[in-house]
């Protein structure tokens, strides 16, 4: 039983490392997508969003705000929520790029310098396209936005990752610790 364990947890872990660089790829599908949007799409989406948000924080704290103060503060967070798209959609790019490097045995300094570069380089790459796009431009301090989110994700990812390994995945772990011996 005890070899049919390890033969299963070493065919699992075949199976399913490749696969664990596909939510990388879709977010960077996504991240693509939002950004070949034209400039008033985009900026009509997310100031849905920021009303969204302004709707729900009056229901939520029972403010009885009118719709002529709902729009004033909708238009007032609107670049706020534009900027916080930005960091939460790169934070997610770079869990989704970290998390995959760190099952690889990528750790540490060289899991922050190949996850980081890859994911500002895309970061730029994502500027230089919306160069293209009706209605936007490229801003390089919105790569530095972008920063934000990225090594915050890395580091995130790393943090979890050591405490998984040190507590959750340590029993499941395929080398057999040897015991201590007494002296």
């Amino acid at each position: 039983m005890q070899y049919f364990l390890l033969t299963m947890k070493k065919m699992l872990r075949y199976l399913l490392k490749p696969l664990s660089f596909l939510p990388a790829l879709g977010m960077m599908y996504l991240i693509f997508q939002l950004s070949s949007q034209p400039g008033e799409q985009s900026g009509q989406f997310s100031l849905l969003v920021s009303g969204k948000l302004i709707s729900a924080a009056n229901r939520a704290l029972d403010l009885d705000l009118n719709a002529a103060q709902i729009a004033f503060y909708t238009n007032d967070i609107h670049f706020y929520v534009r900027k916080l798209a930005h960091v939460t959609e790169y934070f997610l790019l770079a869990v989704s790029v970290s998390l995959p490097l760190y099952v690889y045995r990528l750790r540490g300094f060289w899991l922050v310098l190949f996850a980081g570069a890859f994911c500002v380089g895309f970061a730029a790459l994502d500027e230089y396209h919306q160069s293209f796009v009706a209605g936007r431009c490229a801003s390089p301090r919105d790569v530095g936005i972008d920063s934000i989110g990225i090594f915050t994700g890395i580091y995130v990812t790393r943090i979890a990752g050591f405490i998984g390994r040190r507590t959750i995945f340590a029993p499941l772990s395929l080398s057999r610790r040897r015991p201590k011996s007494s002296k």
